[in-house]
């Protein structure tokens, strides 16, 4: 009866988290509207189903994306102030227009010297993301309990890495922690599958993502805003580019909460924020998803990603010894390992762009910090029976793509067989191709 029972719920909590449309979810907080910006939010009120009479989780496997940073293009600042300045020179602003450069003005001057670096909220971020880790499953970290830590070699992933395991350490003095950060690991860490990156660059891509741009971005609004002179925005600004920039600050901000009081979101109606959001959505999707137009390939870009993750678990669960492995990357990563994976409904087949958004929300995946949890389970009376596992995204329990008698925990011999055998089908064809 109780295992009926936490399937019901699990199966009502997947359905709950699609309830809204994604145009009422942004339309209620604007801030999702920022896609791969979306700061993670200060706590996560997790119902975590427990497993089975007598097993107990003993092993973490985990691919992390940095905490919230600073924009990685310094462009997106000076540019941007440069145009504003510019305007103002010949007398084209309006004192919303005035504003928003002196605004500009004083993110350039906080962004000098940390283009692309770790904000203090995103180290915020991953110490809480630590200390819940240590709170939902102490039996990882207790003991002579050991953790491998691992970093892309950019610097936001390194501090990412540094607050998360301080964190097990608070919790544990004498927790066995080895971190690195090398080149060594960006087969995996990292990796740009040069084959299947150019898959993006196919002109039937760039076709579906130019005009779905072209309906979705609407800057004549803005622009009237900001400059008091409709034919110097004509010769003199490329509107859709600039509202684009300012709409990426904008998103941007939250990851310095606490730092400046500075708001940009008010510049942009509701309207445009799901607009703007949608063309970030499509992009990431077809970048980085399950999207038809490149036939399902962009996922396995981090086949060796997953091919680590499968074998380290071997590697742990044979040696019995608590702990975990923990990696700390990128967006680019996240999303395409989700869609690999087959997380809940992160793996879904859409052909129409105007369907996309109540199929696939990228806010939900690829947020600031966002993270992918494997918890292992073995029978505390039965070292040597049944593996359990369950899935987390973004610390939520979602499905895998085996079946299973005790959702939302599977078995892991099925987990990782489903796995094998789809890396194994996808390179035997890559070989076939030649």
């Amino acid at each position: 009866m109780k295992k009926k029972l936490f399937l019901f719920l699990f199966l009502l909590s997947a359905i709950g988290l699609n309830a809204q449309t994604a145009k009422e979810e942004i339309f209620a907080d604007v801030h999702r509207s920022a896609s791969m910006y979306y700061a993670y939010p200060d706590s996560r009120e997790t119902e975590l189903t427990p497993a089975s009479s007598g097993y107990a989780p003993f092993y973490i496997s985990t691919y992390q994306r940095h905490g919230s940073r600073f924009l990685t293009n310094p462009h997106d600042y000076a540019g941007t102030l440069a145009i504003l300045r510019q305007a103002d020179a010949a007398g084209k602003l309006t004192p919303l227009g005035k504003k928003t450069m002196t605004d500009v003005d004083s993110l350039t001057r906080m962004s000098q010297g940390r283009i692309g670096e770790l904000s203090p909220l995103g180290a915020k971020q991953l110490s809480g993301i630590g200390q819940r880790m240590v709170h939902n499953f102490p039996e990882v970290f207790t003991g002579n309990a050991r953790v491998d830590a691992r970093s892309t070699i950019v610097i936001r992933c390194i501090l990412s890495m540094m607050n998360e395991c301080l964190q097990f350490k608070a919790f544990n003095p004498v927790i066995d922690i080895r971190s690195d950060a090398s080149e060594h690991d960006m087969y995996y860490m990292n990796y740009d599958d040069e084959e299947i990156a150019q898959l993006r660059e196919l002109p039937e891509i760039k076709a579906v993502l130019e005009k779905f741009r072209r309906e979705h971005t609407h800057p004549e609004r803005l622009m009237a805003s900001l400059f008091n002179d409709r034919d110097y925005v004509k010769q003199h600004i490329d509107s859709d580019r600039l509202m684009r920039t300012l709409f990426s600050l904008a998103g941007n901000m939250q990851s310095h909460k606490g730092q400046t009081s500075i708001h940009l979101y008010p510049l942009f109606t509701k309207e445009e924020c799901y607009d703007l959001w949608q063309i970030q959505n499509l992009e990431w999707y077809n970048h980085f998803g399950s999207s038809p137009l490149t036939k399902g390939q962009m996922p396995y870009i981090e086949a060796n990603l997953l091919d680590n993750i499968l074998n380290t678990a071997d590697t742990c669960i044979t040696r019995q010894r608590n702990g975990a492995t923990v990696r700390f990357g990128h967006d680019t990563c996240v999303m395409p390992l989700a869609a690999l994976m087959e997380l809940g409904d992160c793996s879904k087949i859409v052909h129409d762009p105007d369907s996309l958004a109540d199929a696939c929300r990228n806010y939900k995946i690829v947020m600031m910090a966002s993270n992918i949890q494997l918890i292992f389970y073995r029978s505390s009376k039965d070292k040597d029976k049944d593996i359990l596992v369950k899935a987390l995204l973004n610390e939520q329990e979602v499905s895998l793509p085996v079946k299973t008698d005790l959702a939302p925990y599977y078995h892991w011999k099925d987990v990782e067989a489903y796995y094998r055998n789809k890396l194994l089908k996808f390179r035997n064809q890559r070989q076939l191709r030649g």
